[in-house]
């Protein structure tokens, strides 16, 4: 279990990067043709909004008090809609609204990883420190292949596109949810060594052990 100051401060910091998070999708997707987020009123960057009940609040604060190795923290914002018909790039515009979520949270683990090499260490590098691991993690894992994770809609983009590689889309997304949760609980230790490499090589240390 994470020590309740440090587990505040990445309730906090899940809560803002899952919301940059879904506000990318959206303007990506307007980017290329589609207002569907704006005129839903989920082109902002306020947070309620996109406030998901179970993503953004119930998991978070649940792995707060888990015992979980690792410093487990996942959660989600409500998912902004966009019509993929709209989309000036009918074969690759779903992989780029996709891709723009991921890359918003690499993009934010960047800018303070190198913030953090100009600082001397201390606990406020440390609690920066947060920021980028919390965002390396949720984009890694969002890259992750499995409907409705966004690496799902890049893998379906670079799919030839026929009758069998349809069907095998389809029971993805039939069976994603379930088979996210398999992953998580399963199989996490797949990408925890990236997420860990990627952490050091930013801040040059690894301020979670």
């Amino acid at each position: 279990m994470i020590d309740i100051v440090t587990g505040i401060f990445f309730f906090i910091i899940v809560f803002v990067s899952a919301i940059i998070h879904e506000y990318m999708h959206g303007w990506a997707a307007e980017r290329q043709g589609d207002p569907t987020a704006r005129l839903a009123g989920r082109l902002t960057l306020n947070p309620i909004p996109h406030i998901d009940p179970v993503g953004t609040i119930f998991v978070p604060l649940l792995l707060l008090f888990l015992p979980l190795p690792g410093n487990f923290l996942i959660g989600w914002a409500k998912p902004v809609p966009y019509n993929p018909f709209n989309l000036k790039n009918r074969k690759w515009g779903p992989a780029l609204v996709a891709a723009a979520g991921p890359a918003i949270n690499l993009f934010i683990a960047i800018v303070f990883g190198l913030i953090i090499r100009f600082l001397p260490p201390s606990v406020f590098t440390a609690f920066l420190s947060l920021i980028v691991y919390i965002n390396i993690l949720l984009a890694i894992f969002n890259l992750v292949p499995i409907p409705p994770l966004d690496g799902s809609k890049i893998l379906f983009a670079l799919l030839p596109d026929n009758k069998f590689w349809w069907q095998f889309k389809i029971n993805m997304e039939r069976y994603g949810m379930i088979l996210v949760l398999f992953f998580v609980f399963f199989l996490w230790q797949i990408i925890a060594p990236i997420i860990q490499g990627l952490f050091q090589l930013l801040v040059g240390a690894n301020f979670l052990n």
